[in-house]
């Protein structure tokens, strides 16, 4: 599950941030890399990953798509080349509806 408590505020954000945010391991990230098109983290000299909040958006889909709804990863790839807008737009309902979730489970253990 992504931690969704993290403000997100950088330009740039190393493999290990991001598989930090995401709770997976950095190895992962890198096999969506190679099997998404939509990820193109930029590299530097070294061949580090350096992730964008596009980036970060697009991971978030595939989380989605695939942690969360199960989808292997070509029923995923087929979804995002159908209807990527229209996936995107669910994840953000999920996450607002999470984020409410987490506030009113706090607000319930406080009365």
């Amino acid at each position: 599950m992504l931690k969704t408590n993290r403000k997100v505020e950088k330009i740039y954000y190393s493999i290990g941030e991001v598989a930090s945010l995401f709770e997976v391991n950095a190895s992962l990230i890198r096999y969506w890399e190679k099997e998404f098109d939509i990820l193109k983290p930029q590299k530097n000299k070294k061949g580090d990953r350096f992730f964008t909040r596009q980036d970060l958006d697009n991971l978030r889909i595939i989380y989605h798509l695939v942690k969360e709804r199960g989808y292997t990863l070509q029923g995923a790839k087929e979804k995002l080349l159908q209807n990527k807008e229209g996936v995107s737009r669910l994840v953000e309902v999920v996450d607002s509806l999470n984020q409410i979730k987490g506030f009113l489970l706090e607000l319930k253990s406080q009365l």
